[in-house]
């Protein structure tokens, strides 16, 4: 088992054990009596008390008091009840001696079914556009707005407001991701009864262009909104918010405040993202206009397929499912078989290929052309066709030429070159100053590579008679040219012919 394996199961919460264990519906209804007692201010509950309430809950086989007992020892066992000693109606010093208990929720038990609640009214939520959210964001916005700019602001104004923008904009996305889901679940599953599905497509699509158009409207007016509000203004409204929500505290710390505006922060940069787009990122109001507008087309082309239905009256897909029964009505298999090749016509096929020895053994037989394939003789076919599909004969492979001795010498020929260059450039690199006269004769290689630095040194200088100083193309030379400024010509013999001109002072160091 791996490591991810063998820790998941400790980290699944016990708190919610009860909601998969065998007496579910006993532990749903002991916890719904303790939150629906918290809710009357009722915070301790007796056993007799927590059976008389699950009893009136209405179960088909009301559990007995051992069983209802059992169950809330296991939900102490499991975190979500905790016990304490029932010191009342004590009368007698027996009374005092007896074990009594009384049972209350704890904070965990609490959680959990606030979870399910979660749970539950999530999974029951309709889908839907909603055009009058986008209205009240940009109406609680503008609120915040102008109170961000009061000198003296009403603190709980800011946190009513703070808080209807968060529920309005968390039920906008949440309502408006469960319609786009439930949507595209209809189109690409195409329903059995497309009528059915198209009869209201028409009013549909009319409704999601109209909450296209008021998305616009309102992401526009929203981002301009956002950008108005600064930051400095925005973080004087979380302050304010937090401060008015823990004017109840009994202790209030500095700390309590910054978690408070540290949600609110997060709450803040999730909606800026939500309505303002980056310049590498869409906005997630563009994004849901564009998985709209998808929509669209995926219904208008379902209202053509519709229409293309009703007028050629070819379903293939009605036409696979009356295949499909008629496969299910099959006594055998055997009849299965036959039904598949009167369907679709798929056998072997005996005329795949016919060569130079087949023909010949037709026209010795002399088998007429009206003769069926089942009265004919077989043709025979290579095994190897029917497996890849293709068959070609192979003859003699071409013969190998070898290159080595080629190879050799063109290997032989690039090391003498390599040679050649580094000796010129060991005679030019000698690390001082010399004149262009004092060279004398050179061999072509040497004279070769000085003509390329001679001719890169010239050009720097621009024809100006300055100093220049350059580097060869490979990087491994640095040549620096200087006037000589006496009108000496530099005359430099080689085996291509004389190379004359001006006398420069030359340098070539690596």
């Amino acid at each position: 088992m791996s490591e991810a394996a063998a820790v998941q199961p400790a980290m699944r919460p016990k708190a919610l054990a009860y909601v998969t264990a065998e007496k579910a519906p006993v532990y749903r209804a002991i916890m719904r009596v303790f939150m629906e007692s918290k809710e009357r201010f009722t915070l301790h509950l007796r056993p007799q008390e927590i059976v008389d309430a699950v009893r009136r809950r209405g179960f088909e086989e009301i559990p007995d008091q051992t069983e209802i007992e059992s169950a809330l020892e296991q939900l102490c066992e499991w975190g979500n009840l905790q016990t304490r000693p029932d010191t009342t109606d004590i009368s007698t010093v027996e009374d005092f001696y007896k074990q009594r208990y009384a049972f209350h929720i704890t904070n965990q038990g609490e959680a959990a079914e606030l979870a399910l609640q979660v749970f539950q009214s999530s999974s029951e939520r309709k889908g839907e556009l909603q055009t009058n959210a986008l209205s009240n964001i940009r109406d609680l916005l503008h609120e915040l707005n102008q109170l961000s700019k009061d000198s003296n602001p009403d603190s709980g104004q800011i946190h009513r407001n703070l808080l209807n923008l968060q529920a309005k904009f968390e039920n906008l996305t949440s309502r408006a991701q469960a319609f786009l889901t439930s949507l595209q679940r209809n189109i690409d599953l195409q329903m059995a009864q497309m009528e059915q599905f198209t009869s209201d497509t028409h009013r549909l699509i009319e409704y999601i262009e109209r909450f296209l158009s008021e998305l616009v409207i309102a992401s526009e007016d929203v981002n301009e909104t956002i950008r108005d509000i600064e930051t400095s203004a925005v973080e004087k409204l979380f302050y304010a918010s937090a401060e008015y929500s823990l004017i109840d505290t009994l202790e209030k710390t500095p700390e309590d405040v910054e978690r408070v505006v540290a949600r609110w922060r997060s709450f803040w940069n999730g909606f800026w993202h939500w309505f303002v787009p980056l310049p590498d990122r869409p906005s997630n109001a563009d994004i849901l206009r564009a998985r709209a507008r998808v929509a669209i087309t995926d219904l208008l082309g379902v209202i053509t397929s519709v229409n293309d239905r009703r007028i050629s009256r070819i379903d293939r897909s009605n036409d696979f499912r009356v295949l499909a029964r008629w496969f299910a009505q099959c006594g055998s298999d055997a009849e299965a078989h036959r039904l598949w090749r009167s369907v679709f016509g798929l056998s072997s096929a005996r005329h795949l290929m016919v060569n130079e020895a087949t023909l010949d053994e037709q026209e010795v037989q002399d088998i007429s052309a009206g003769t069926s394939w089942l009265d004919a003789p077989p043709l025979r076919i290579s095994s190897r066709l029917r497996v890849s599909g293709a068959y070609s004969r192979t003859g003699r492979l071409s013969r190998i030429i070898d290159r080595t001795a080629e190879k050799k010498k063109l290997a032989a020929a690039a090391r003498e070159e390599a040679m050649r260059i580094l000796n010129a450039q060991a005679r030019f690199a000698m690390g001082h100053r010399f004149r262009l006269s004092d060279l004398g004769q050179l061999d072509s290689n040497a004279f070769d590579l000085f003509l390329d630095l001679l001719g890169e040194g010239v050009l720097e200088t621009d024809f100006g008679g300055y100093t220049s100083e350059v580097v060869s193309n490979d990087g491994s030379l640095k040549v620096k040219l200087e006037p000589t400024d006496d009108g000496q010509l530099a005359v430099i013999q080689t085996a291509d012919g004389v190379f004359s001109g001006p006398d420069y002072w030359v340098s070539v160091s690596t």
